[in-house]
């Protein structure tokens, strides 16, 4: 399976692919940063990053795209960028029937981490481990988006590929060791 993350930004877009087989195993595709200057008008933004978007859709041909949820900061303008980013991202998955699914940051942190309050370079440190990849020199939005692909492949619509490898006993013994943490913070939450 195939998933698109996006940490959607007004100013950087970070998008990360990664395939992921039925025993859980990533593989980085590609990762990119869309960047647009501040000085340049909203509407000719947001059409640079839905042609950037759409580009890496239409090349990588997805089975679903995974899109860091809004959160509330005290920054409005941030959040703003952030929503209208992230609709253009949803529509341009959607009109090409691909699936989209949300995840907030402190689910991400927690599913590539193991804690929900892990910082950015925690985070990047993990993504680096679980790709086999050096994430030196990539930006945070490209590392966060990498993160949301990976939190896909694992607690999204992919879960149900884990469930059938665990069901078929095909879990590695780190695969079995996630899944006993999550059933115990399923019953703890």
């Amino acid at each position: 399976m195939r998933i698109l993350g996006i940490d959607p930004g007004l100013t950087r877009c970070g998008i990360g692919i990664v395939d992921v087989d039925a025993k859980r195993n990533l593989t980085l595709v590609d990762v990119v940063v869309i960047k647009t200057a501040s000085t340049t008008p909203l509407a000719q933004r947001l059409l640079t990053l839905e042609q950037g978007l759409v580009e890496a859709i239409e090349r990588h041909k997805p089975d679903r795209v995974a899109i860091e949820r809004v959160f509330a900061q005290h920054n409005v303008r941030t959040v703003m960028g952030v929503a209208q980013v992230s609709g253009v991202a949803i529509v341009s998955a959607a009109s090409r029937d691909i699936a989209v699914e949300m995840h907030t940051p402190s689910e991400v942190k927690a599913a590539v981490s193991g804690s929900g309050r892990a910082n950015k370079d925690q985070v990047a440190s993990m993504v680096a481990r679980l790709l086999s990849v050096s994430v030196d020199g990539l930006l945070p939005d490209a590392t966060d988006a990498l993160a949301l692909a990976i939190t896909n492949a694992w607690r999204g619509g992919g879960a149900a590929q884990v469930s059938d490898a665990a069901n078929a006993g095909d879990l590695t013994p780190a695969q079995q060791k996630w899944r006993d943490a999550e059933r115990l913070s399923r019953r703890r939450g």
